[in-house]
């Protein structure tokens, strides 16, 4: 962790919301008048959109059929945990974009499903941001974890996630039903073994806990909507952490364990708002004081 180069990581499944999320830390950022740089985490994907079709197809003719996006061969964490230590370090790291569709390839100038080249970030700013599938991960190999200053979990509970994969993949990638379950069964193992373990490395996890029938995410018609969720809030350490005054501003709330709120799902945006804002400037104070 650095003082002078702070880095605030967000790491959650695929579909989990992190993207909503990190529009409310660009609020924050845009309020209290905070320079932040990004790193996206499919930025650090080993394979662009057509090489991993290949990859997949290979590995399966060869028997293996839980090749996914989450494990290290599908990803370059040693470079991802250098840009979070080069960061910590200079203030400055080298990343890239991934290229999701034609708005960014217009805005990037390269094809969709492909990567940009390599850049250094610019400098002189006042913390690094990082939303994925990996900022706090751990193996036997990296630890990007060691490196973040404010580590971020967000993730539905597993049936709730399901939804969301299977509608969004079904709505916006015209898959069907059979091949979006393909899919999560193909990346179970890896999503026990590497995403999982994560939340046990963040600070604060945000977990969505629908309150409507989800029992066979399968045949769900809907996603359950924020009011028809809670929001369940776990502090790894809740020392120094104001519960009475959380408690006060989030109407309907209450608190589940000693380190645990649980808010209703519209609340949501509020409630990272007043518990993020403090934590994030924090890091900034604590930065500027070392000038």
């Amino acid at each position: 962790m650095s003082r002078k180069h702070p880095i605030i990581s967000i790491t959650g499944s695929s579909g989990a919301g992190t993207t909503s999320v990190k529009k409310t830390f660009e609020q924050i950022f845009f309020r209290e008048k905070v320079k932040a740089v990004y790193i996206e985490g499919d930025a650090f994907h080993r394979y662009d959109r057509a090489e991993m079709r290949t990859k997949m197809a290979t590995e399966a003719e060869r028997g293996n059929k839980h090749f996914s996006h989450f494990s290290p061969e599908t990803n370059l964490f040693e470079e991802l945990e250098r840009a979070f230590r080069d960061y910590g370090e200079t203030g400055t790291a080298t990343t890239r974009h991934y290229v999701h569709d034609a708005e960014e390839s217009a805005l990037h100038g390269a094809a969709p499903g492909t990567f940009t080249e390599w850049e250094r970030l610019p400098e002189n700013s006042d913390l690094l941001f990082y939303e994925g599938l990996h900022g706090a991960v751990v193996t036997d190999k990296v630890n990007v974890a060691r490196y973040a200053d404010l580590k971020i979990g967000v993730v539905p509970v597993i049936n709730l996630e399901w939804i969301q994969k299977l509608h969004r993949d079904r709505s916006a990638r015209g898959y069907s039903t059979e091949a979006v379950t393909d899919t999560i069964l193909r990346r179970m193992p890896d999503y026990i073994h590497y995403i999982c373990p994560q939340f046990t490395e963040t600070d604060i996890n945000f977990q969505r806990v629908p309150t409507v029938d989800t029992s066979n995410p399968f045949i769900a018609r809907w996603i359950p909507t924020p009011d028809e969720s809670m929001v369940v809030i776990r502090f790894k350490n809740p020392r120094g952490i104001d519960f009475p005054y959380l408690l006060s501003m989030l109407p309907h709330s209450w608190m589940s364990r000693a380190n645990s709120i649980v808010c209703p799902g519209a609340k949501l945006d509020l409630a990272m708002q007043l518990i993020l804002t403090p934590l994030i400037m924090q890091l900034i104070e604590r930065k500027r004081s070392l000038k």
